[in-house]
């Protein structure tokens, strides 16, 4: 069974009929995205480009437009979803810099009439629609599964992401209940790697000289890669590092596997969620009734699947599947 039909199996996703067929080709729908300094936001753009460039092509939309901010930040982001309300878009697709600083610019927006979807960033005005994955149970099954590995326990490195985003607050929080849940293991340092392979590494090689010896590194996507090289230049044991489905830290964990019998996990949810919020936004323009909260399983990757997803993920980028409209029809249904 392939990555992708994995994840859909696990939403269940089939055929699903009933659901609102009106005329959206004259419809127009915008990503708004904060930020795309690592490869799984350069991924998810990817996705929306390819997924709306279809949609147009066969006349579902009119349009389907992605724009980034320059710099992670709310104030510009609500600018930008403003200048969407004055360009006429009918629907903006999401990825929040803050679940709650956008909220204003998200309220105008749906008060102008247009449909708003957040997903990965979500934001928590009600007008809004939300898709994630239960970001804080992918953080508490990071140290589930080093509990199996590790049952003496032992110190831990945590790599969070992306300072003040919903993601990070929320797969930390997890990562921090499952060691409450297992106190064999106790967190000794904590730093910021902004989901990305330099930056992760950089942070880690700053805080090494001050930790103990460290058994296992729990992370947030991006960074795993960059951890390992930063143990290897300061000349340490390399821990059981979580991964987070990049393919370069999954080429790397496939040459330690090889070398030495090194084994992990990785998980992460997939970039082509954006897929999902433009077929979600075009639901909902279309008159289907979509709940307000919608909910993905993330894609995780183990031994046994290791070297399918090498395989299928393409060099610099991020293990991913692509949703389709009978899948976003699929996950509604299935909310309801």
């Amino acid at each position: 069974m392939t990555i992708s039909k994995m994840l859909l199996s696990a939403a269940g996703f089939a055929m699903v009929a009933g659901l609102a067929q009106a005329d959206t080709s004259g419809k127009r729908i915008a990503l708004s995205n904060n930020y795309a300094g690592n490869s799984w936001r350069q991924a998810m753009l990817e996705t929306f480009q390819e997924t709306g460039k279809q949609a147009v092509d066969d006349g579902v939309v009119a349009a389907a437009d992605a724009y980034t901010t320059s710099e992670n930040q709310a104030t510009e982001q609500a600018a930008q979803i403003q200048n969407m309300i004055l360009q006429g878009y009918d629907a903006i697709v999401l990825n929040a810099a803050s679940p709650t600083a956008l909220n204003g610019a998200v309220k105008e927006a749906c008060d102008a009439g247009l449909v708003v979807v957040s997903f990965d960033g979500i934001v928590t005005e009600p007008c809004a629609w939300r898709i994630a994955v239960d970001f804080a149970a992918m953080g508490k099954e990071e140290v589930d599964y080093l509990a199996t590995r590790l049952p003496d326990g032992g110190k831990l490195l945590e790599i969070r992401g992306l300072a003040g985003v919903f993601v990070d607050d929320e797969i930390s929080k997890g990562i921090h209940e499952g060691v409450a849940e297992h106190d064999q293991f106790e967190i000794v340092g904590s730093v910021h790697g902004d989901w990305a392979q330099d930056v992760s590494q950089k942070a880690v090689a700053g805080i090494l000289p001050s930790l103990p010896p460290v058994v296992g590194v729990v992370t947030q996507g991006g960074d795993g890669y960059g951890a390992a090289q930063a143990f290897k230049a300061a000349g340490r044991d390399t821990p059981l590092i979580v991964l987070g489905n990049r393919q370069d830290e999954l080429k790397w964990w496939s040459e330690q596997h090889e070398a030495n019998g090194y084994e992990t996990m990785s998980l992460s949810i997939a970039p082509g969620v954006a897929s999902l919020a433009f077929w979600v936004a075009q639901q909902v323009l279309d008159g289907a009734d979509v709940p307000k909260d919608l909910t993905v399983p993330f894609l995780k990757i183990t031994q046994d699947n290791l070297a399918e997803a090498l395989e299928t993920t393409p060099e610099g980028s991020v293990a991913n599947v692509t949703y389709t409209l009978d899948d976003a029809k699929t996950v509604i249904s299935d909310a309801k």
